[in-house]
């Protein structure tokens, strides 16, 4: 069954959160996703107080930059997540925007290198693992978590290029795509992304696809979809996002789960008037829509 998730969009200001996601919950929307974005809301902060609020919604973070955050404070704020809410975090991990990196000074010659070596410790000391490690970018001096997650947790990492791609069927859990990924994209991406499965001996492994879909509803869907694929420079791109009825959105959600992906998360536009109204429809109306 594929999974249905929503964005709460950083755009918006932190206290909108509660409302939003106390919503998803009672409506039996899957997931929530927050995002890092620079410099909005922190993913670790709000997915802590998301997952407080709530009972049984997943809350995923689409991503946590790596350049930002030193590998073993990502691991114990990952493992207090999964400790204090089993099976309810998705935590994501990627390069991050590179002109924002380089605004705080965490730019990096290699992303690539920097997403490899994070994403081998990461797992590493998530699995309860003591870690020395003197990598490029990531070095650790028997290193531990007292208190790693109960049970196994996937680490999912964002990726859009072919070399990422790969590195994410290699060393991740699963992969996030963005919404500029269309269904011929999610296919290309799949056969990448097993690419590096089969590379690492890790074919048998699960990994879980989740992509972002660029959703609008209401009378005036079409035009703000439009005007937000205009912004992003995606206006002639085919075959992104969807505007429309529940029909409709349900529709572009199949299309891109029979391409691979085994959970679309609807990411609203910017200007969406009504983000709790966007989680209720996404909830209630396109989710009893899905196979």
């Amino acid at each position: 069954m594929t999974g249905l998730g929503a964005v709460f969009r950083p755009q918006l200001p932190p206290e909108r959160l509660r409302s939003v996601v106390r919503l998803a919950d009672e409506s039996g929307l899957d997931q929530l996703w927050l995002w890092e974005d620079c410099f909005r809301e922190g993913g670790i902060s709000t997915a802590a107080a998301a997952l407080a609020w709530t009972e049984r919604v997943r809350i995923g973070v689409g991503l946590l930059p790596v350049p930002l955050r030193n590998v073993a404070l990502t691991a114990m704020e990952a493992a207090s997540l999964h400790r204090m809410f089993p099976g309810r975090p998705i935590l994501a991990v990627g390069h991050g925007v590179q002109d924002w990196m380089g605004q705080v000074g965490a730019r990096v010659e290699s992303p690539v290198t920097l997403l490899r070596e994070h994403l081998g410790a990461l797992r590493a000391l998530l699995a309860g693992e003591r870690l020395t490690r003197d990598g490029r970018y990531v070095r650790l001096d028997d290193v531990a978590l007292d208190w790693p997650p109960a049970a196994a947790v996937p680490v999912l990492a964002g990726a859009t290029g072919p070399r990422s791609l790969r590195l994410a069927g290699e060393a991740a859990d699963g992969t996030v795509l963005t919404s500029s990924t269309s269904p011929d994209s999610v296919r290309a991406a799949r056969l990448l992304i097993d690419e590096g499965r089969t590379s690492a001996g890790r074919a048998a492994d699960p990994h879980e696809v989740v992509v972002y879909l660029l959703a609008a509803t209401g009378p005036d869907a079409a035009a703000r979809l439009r005007t937000e694929l205009a912004a992003e420079g995606l206006a002639s791109v085919p075959d992104l996002g969807v505007a429309g009825d529940a029909d409709a959105v349900a529709k572009a959600v199949q299309r891109l789960a029979d391409a691979g992906a085994d959970t679309v998360v609807l990411q609203p536009t910017g200007d969406e008037p009504d983000p709790e109204g966007f989680v209720r429809f996404a909830a209630e109306q396109v989710r009893p829509l899905l196979p």
